[in-house]
């Protein structure tokens, strides 16, 4: 029996950080290895927005009142306020994430992914330029990802910030590379010559809907639509949109993990009831990676709206094409908010879908088993 850390996103407060950081521990714990979260010092982020950025009073000052800015109805500020605040207590003991920091402990394997880890060439004052998410001065006797990700960090960014050579250097002393898009893929093979493997996100290689007991039946005396996107990402045509779309069809607007003016509801929830008021929903309108998952393991009518990237701001433009590709589901983007309520009404052959999820699930297992049945005998330092 090995002792596996997971090295992820696994403290920032998103749903879908959460259950990847999950789903990748009980696929873990099913092959009978003993499984902890590890930590990582954040670095100073390579793009500065502004003297308020770096972790400290001022950020989370910064933060609360940017929250109160987006245009959405007050109750959902104050609401929105408190899941914030209130997140960690609640769900990081679920994962056994405790308070104090777990640093380069000493491990069989250490698995770094899945989530954006490798995006390193952002402004994210959370993550920063953190070379241990790399697997510098890791203890571990085995060194491997899976499903990572570069997000939106490209190789000409990696170029034009001359942290090419750096990065590539650290990905040559990795035992096993796994990613979970082409642009990751493209980004290793450049600097180390080597293909990587390619896997699913865990929320999807892990089967929630089969093998999760944590999710409850969930019953609501109303029809809705869960609109799950990022606070102040959707525009106001598409909010316009949305509301009309939901007095068409007489149901009620649900958001969950932003706030936003077509909102009916914010409901604050545990991850697991996020999956369930999937289940029922009658469509899902998304701007995020995880948000289009969890419609798809929900076998659900969504719609993903893609945002560009422009300059140094975060668009999503990358890993949700690739996503929908592997899935089988180019056709559920919406680039406009005129193609919308076309692709909503689009029938979706899970059947189809649900073939590609189930042999990817078995690539997992293998890679898995394969890469952490032995271990090295050198220590990555």
């Amino acid at each position: 029996m090995a002792k596996v850390g997971i090295l992820s996103m696994q403290r920032i407060v998103n749903y879908g950080s959460f259950l990847q950081a999950y789903g990748l521990k009980m696929l873990l714990e099913k092959s009978g290895h003993n499984v902890e979260f590890v930590d990582y010092h954040t670095g100073k982020p390579l793009i500065s927005e502004s003297r308020f950025q770096m972790p400290g009073p001022f950020f989370k000052v910064r933060k609360v009142f940017k929250a109160f800015q987006y245009d959405a109805p007050w109750k959902h500020r104050i609401q929105f306020v408190l899941y914030k605040k209130q997140y960690a207590g609640k769900y990081l003991p679920i994962l056994g994430i405790r308070p104090e920091m777990n640093y380069l402990p000493e491990l069989d394997a250490l698995v770094i992914g899945s989530d954006e880890v490798f995006n390193c060439i952002q402004s994210n004052p959370n993550v920063g330029y953190s070379l241990e998410l790399f697997g510098k001065n890791q203890r571990a006797k085995k060194l491997l990802t899976y499903a990572a990700s570069f997000g939106n960090t490209t190789m000409e960014k990696l170029r034009q910030y001359h942290k090419d050579r750096e990065i590539g250097w650290y990905l040559k002393r990795f035992d096993a590379i796994s990613v979970r898009d082409r642009n990751s893929g493209r980004i290793v093979r450049e600097l180390t010559g080597v293909t990587p493997e390619y896997h699913l996100d865990p929320v999807l290689a892990y089967d929630y809907i089969g093998e999760c007991g944590l999710i409850p039946q969930i019953k609501t005396k109303e029809r809705y639509l869960i609109l799950y996107a990022y606070s102040g990402r959707i525009s106001r045509e598409i909010n316009d949109w949305i509301i009309a779309y939901a007095k068409k069809k007489g149901i009620k607007v649900y958001s969950f993990g932003g706030i936003h003016r077509c909102a009916d509801h914010f409901i604050d929830c545990s991850p697991f009831d996020v999956l369930a008021y999937f289940q029922n929903a009658e469509a899902v309108i998304t701007d995020t990676f995880h948000g289009t998952i969890f419609s798809i393991i929900t076998k659900r009518k969504f719609v993903t709206v893609i945002c560009k990237s422009t300059g140094n701001s975060y668009g999503n433009e990358e890993k949700l094409s690739d996503l929908l590709e592997r899935t089988g589901l180019p056709d559920r983007v919406a680039g406009t908010v005129n193609e919308i309520e076309a692709v909503l009404e689009r029938a979706i052959d899970y059947t189809a879908v649900d073939k590609i999820i189930n042999a990817e699930r078995v690539k997992t297992l293998d890679y898995l088993k394969k890469q952490i049945g032995c271990y090295g005998e050198e220590k990555h330092g």
